[in-house]
């Protein structure tokens, strides 16, 4: 079973989705706290590299953390150097989905060396950047449309919500905002991969952007921006501006799509990563 120990000992585990055989790519899923199987292979990343997903703590089959100071998501950055250890990888190629895009960002930033190249999937930026979000445009081009009233109701909730438990029952109500297009796909989709309220309460920290700025300018290896056009849930223009932090930076947006590319336009996502990984 792929289980291994990280730097506190704390049993984490990955899938191995693909050949083996193939270059791995290490991907992190978001949520933040959700359990990766909402992934899938990625629009069929797995026919060109072997995936390695690895559960969050307290996530899937994953050990929850032991202190709250190792479950940030700052140091979750050193399960996946723990990980790269494991694996007997001298570099990793590496993939973060949303909330998991601070995880990879967090470990491009402490293993500017170690980091091969980097895909960061309609990655939440205005903590990082500073462009105002433009997702508020987003989600009002959907006025009108049957789930918005509902939406627009629960808006508020949502923001003032203390807890994960809070937030995640009012996720249903919330969901249309990432997707360009509320049909049947996109409702499939929201029921994969549960939330887990405890590891997302432990996932939050505040960290110094413009030190965080600085040390992801020494990333040298290719790094791939990938933003949904129409994601209300991160905007359009901080995800583009955030490629522009890395001196090998490039942004892809895709037409058609919000927050989950992959599942509204898979062609399209695959062969943008693909090129960037080949």
């Amino acid at each position: 079973m792929p289980y291994f120990g990280s730097i506190d000992g704390t049993r984490l585990y990955y899938d191995v989705i693909g050949d083996e055989d193939l270059p791995p790519l290490v991907v992190l899923a978001g949520g933040p706290a959700r359990h990766p199987e909402y992934l899938g292979d990625l629009a069929g990343l797995s026919t060109v590299r072997s995936l390695v997903v690895l559960h969050q703590r307290g996530v899937g089959r994953s050990e929850p953390s032991p202190e709250a100071e190792t479950a940030c998501w700052p140091e979750l950055a050193e399960d996946v150097e723990a990980l790269r250890d494991a694996l007997g990888l001298e570099r990793i190629a590496l993939l973060g989905h949303s909330a998991g895009t601070r995880v990879a960002l967090s470990y491009a930033a402490r293993y500017p060396d170690r980091t091969e190249r980097l895909c960061l999937v309609t990655p939440p930026a205005t903590w990082l950047v500073p462009v105002p979000s433009d997702a508020a445009a987003i989600v009002e081009s959907h006025r009108g449309e049957p789930w918005f009233d509902a939406f627009d109701t629960a808006r508020t909730r949502f923001t003032d919500a203390l807890s994960a438990r809070d937030l995640i029952d009012l996720f249903p109500v919330i969901a249309p905002i990432g997707w360009a297009r509320w049909d049947d796909t996109a409702r499939a989709h929201e029921k994969i991969g549960a939330w887990n309220a405890e590891a997302q309460d432990l996932f939050s920290a505040t960290v110094d952007a413009a030190d965080l700025r600085a040390r992801l300018a020494a990333v040298s290896g290719d790094v791939l921006v990938v933003a949904g056009e129409q994601d209300g849930v991160t905007g359009l223009a901080p995800v583009v501006a955030l490629a522009e932090i890395f001196p090998a930076g490039r942004a892809a947006v895709i037409a058609g799509c919000g927050h989950y590319p992959w599942v509204e336009q898979p062609e399209e996502f695959s062969r943008v990563v693909r090129e960037h990984l080949a």
